[in-house]
């Protein structure tokens, strides 16, 4: 390969020309930096130590003094957001939409962030037509997820179930809530009068589907078939409800406690209420619930008397130590009319009203049923948190057996 001359003379004229373009291209940035007002940087500086009160202050000065910095408004509508100061956040997002020369693609973030304001402002009606608004955007799938939200503490089930099939048009993803969506539907066609036996089959059939298409849980299997016996016994079919409840015991045994009740109840109207009371204790044998030892106790009790009600509950609570089984077993024994309990059961001329009074002081924040994601406590069982909102996070025990 020859050399050629010329070439000296290109390779210094290539350096220059890059030197003159750096050259450049830092002054341009050394103006485009001088022209940025001190509060900008003073707001962000106020960020980064995490102090956001001054940030939006700083903010706001930079905003009056340039109008037309979209950016800024976004971010200073988000600050009030947070800040809990929705009324401020709508109105810098609203003056965002205001303006006629704003790009699309602003407009549509200008129109997500005034939705998700009113959402948090709790102005659902708003806040569904503004993420109506942008269904058909880039911002679609944010927006029916809001919908959801929305749909679901309004308690309108056709139109959550229908939002979640929009969004499994979108994303090919489980929503394990779609069979409780099914399930509340079914459940409001049960208490309506009159009773639309049909759709509410139907709405059952859909849990059952959405169970098996996402995934199945103890809780969502275990509430479909509560519903099933809950849907025979409306039309009478206590055999049937007898069947559904049982299913209960053996596909989620944890759950016995919800269904020992009701599956009492209907074999006792079936004339077979001691074959129902040996399966409970032979489930309680098996997996020991304090709900269940309740059932159990109490049906004992009742139906075979003293002395065979609490050999069980002696063995019980020797087995499984509970000061609320006791406290549920003394409460049974004061209700009682034919006299306490034998002497040979307790120390002879013991006060069961006061030693009944002491262990239900402690026992009383141990009755309960807890949230596993919020810690929200409640009495009687959840299959959506009150506290959350979200489902199947209540465990089917009393807290004093998960501690």
């Amino acid at each position: 390969m020859d050399f050629e001359p010329w070439w000296l003379i290109i390779v210094p004229v290539l350096f220059g020309l890059g030197w003159l373009a750096a050259r450049f291209d830092f002054r341009q940035m050394l103006s485009e930096t001088r022209a940025l007002p001190d509060s900008y940087f003073k707001g962000l500086n106020f960020l980064l130590n995490e102090e956001p009160d001054r940030a939006i202050d700083a903010f706001i000065e930079v905003a009056k003094l340039d109008p037309e910095t979209t950016e800024l408004h976004f971010a200073l509508g988000s600050l009030f957001r947070r800040r809990g100061e929705i009324e401020r956040a709508i109105r810098v997002h609203q003056s965002l939409l205001a303006r006629e020369d704003l790009p699309l693609a602003d407009r549509e973030n200008a129109q997500l962030e005034l939705a998700q304001d009113f959402l948090k402002a709790g102005l659902l009606d708003r806040a569904e037509q503004g993420f109506q608004a942008i269904i058909h955007t880039r911002h679609a799938q944010e927006a029916i997820r809001a919908l959801i939200r929305i749909y679901e503490s309004e308690h309108d089930w056709p139109r959550a179930i229908d939002a979640v099939q929009q969004l499994r048009n979108r994303v090919d993803e489980p929503v394990p809530q779609l069979a409780h969506y099914h399930c509340e539907r079914a459940q409001a066609l049960l208490e309506a009068d009159p009773i639309d036996f049909d759709a509410a089959a139907q709405a059952l059939d859909a849990a059952d589907h959405a169970v098996r298409q996402n995934g199945t849980t103890p809780a969502s299997e275990t509430r479909v078939r509560l519903l099933r016996a809950q849907w025979a016994a409306r039309r009478g079919d206590l055999e049937s409800q007898r069947a559904y409840l049982q299913d209960v015991l053996g596909a989620a045994p944890d759950y016995a406690g919800l269904v020992a009740g009701p599956l009492l109840a209907c074999y006792t109207a079936l004339g077979r209420g001691d074959e129902g009371l040996a399966l409970l204790q032979a489930q309680y044998a098996r997996v020991p619930t304090l709900d269940l030892f309740n059932v159990v106790f109490r049906a004992l009790r009742t139906q075979e008397g003293a002395d065979p009600a609490w050999a069980f509950a002696r063995e019980a609570l020797r087995a499984h130590p509970s000061l609320l089984g006791l406290d549920r077993l003394l409460e049974v024994e004061l209700s009682q009319e034919d006299g306490p309990v034998p002497d040979n059961r307790m120390v002879p001329g013991a006060d069961l009203g006061l030693l009944r009074s002491l262990i239900h002081k402690h026992t009383q924040r141990l009755d309960r049923y807890a949230c596993s994601q919020c810690g929200f406590e409640a009495r009687r069982y959840y299959w959506q948190c009150p506290g959350c909102n979200a489902w199947e996070t209540y465990q089917p025990r009393r807290l004093e057996e998960i501690r």
